[in-house]
């Protein structure tokens, strides 16, 4: 008896930093995963660019306009019943007016402070390569 193939997501997000500080977001509290920490993005839909992906998902997120720059990090991650493939990539903010639209909160914190926050296990392993732990 073969095992049914994993179904795979493909997720980008954005590192956006600003004087020395990274925006991260909060998940809903009726999303998967509620309530845990992310770098903003979400899932890239068939047919569209990662880049596409990602100025979609931010408008929707944050009201706001991004410019998609290199990518920077690649993590798949399993969870129980798929896989996460998380492409990260360097952003710049357009428009600088936050809103919190499909999030439940954002912030700004510096890499001395990532520990505070709860993070979903795939941005935690990104977060990890990004600071060389």
């Amino acid at each position: 008896m073969s095992t049914p193939p994993v179904r795979v997501v493909r997720v980008v997000a954005a590192l956006i930093a600003s004087e020395g500080r990274y925006l991260v977001t909060q998940r809903r509290a009726a999303a998967v995963l509620p309530n845990l920490w992310e770098f903003p993005g979400g899932k890239v839909e068939p047919d569209e660019s990662d880049a596409d992906a990602l100025r979609r998902e931010i408008d929707e997120r944050l009201g706001v306009q991004v410019e998609v720059s290199q990518m920077i990090s690649y993590v798949g991650h399993p969870y129980e019943n798929y896989t996460v493939d998380l492409y990260l990539y360097e952003c710049k903010l357009l428009t600088h007016q936050l809103l919190v639209r499909g999030v439940q909160a954002f912030r700004w914190i510096g890499s001395d402070e990532f520990d505070d926050y709860d993070f979903a296990p795939a941005d935690e392993a990104s977060m990890s390569k990004l600071l060389g732990e």
